[in-house]
């Protein structure tokens, strides 16, 4: 039997339990997986050709249109290839959430970037701990173990 990659690949992508989210150079969501549906709360035919301020906080928005235009310009991103990014995101409920995430931009023949692609995972609950115990910390209080 040989390794069907293509297909190993897809069914990767598409089902697994982070969210996998590909915009074009427009900002238009093109590819949205089943971790985005969880994470997020919308489905694949909600967010579809959406802009990513679907789940880009109101306040955060102009920020991260100003880096996305610059790198759909320029070809260049100040993250590094593989960095580990942290902001807040939002779900269709309106609840604000962490996320953890990289980026992989996406060429065309000629090495123009037609899309970038960004795995997100939820890492509300651990950055909640973490908020926690830095306000315990620097109210003196020690940490409880468990």
């Amino acid at each position: 039997m040989t390794f069907d990659f293509e297909r190993f690949a897809g069914i990767l992508v598409k089902s697994m339990p982070d969210a996998v989210v590909y915009a074009d150079a427009k900002g238009n969501i093109r590819f949205w997986n089943s971790g985005a549906e969880r994470i997020f709360g919308f489905t694949e035919s909600d967010a579809l050709g959406q802009s990513l301020d679907l789940i880009i906080p109101e306040t955060l928005r102009r920020r991260h249109w100003d880096g996305f235009e610059k790198t759909m310009l320029t070809g260049e991103s100040h993250y590094e290839a593989g960095a580990l990014l942290a902001v807040p995101a939002i779900r269709k409920d309106g609840a604000r959430i962490s996320v953890e995430f990289t980026i992989m931009p996406f060429h065309d023949e000629s090495d123009t970037i037609v899309g970038i692609a960004a795995v997100m995972r939820d890492v509300t609950k651990q950055f909640d701990e973490m908020r926690a115990l830095r306000k315990q910390v620097a109210a003196g209080v020690r940490p409880s173990s468990k």
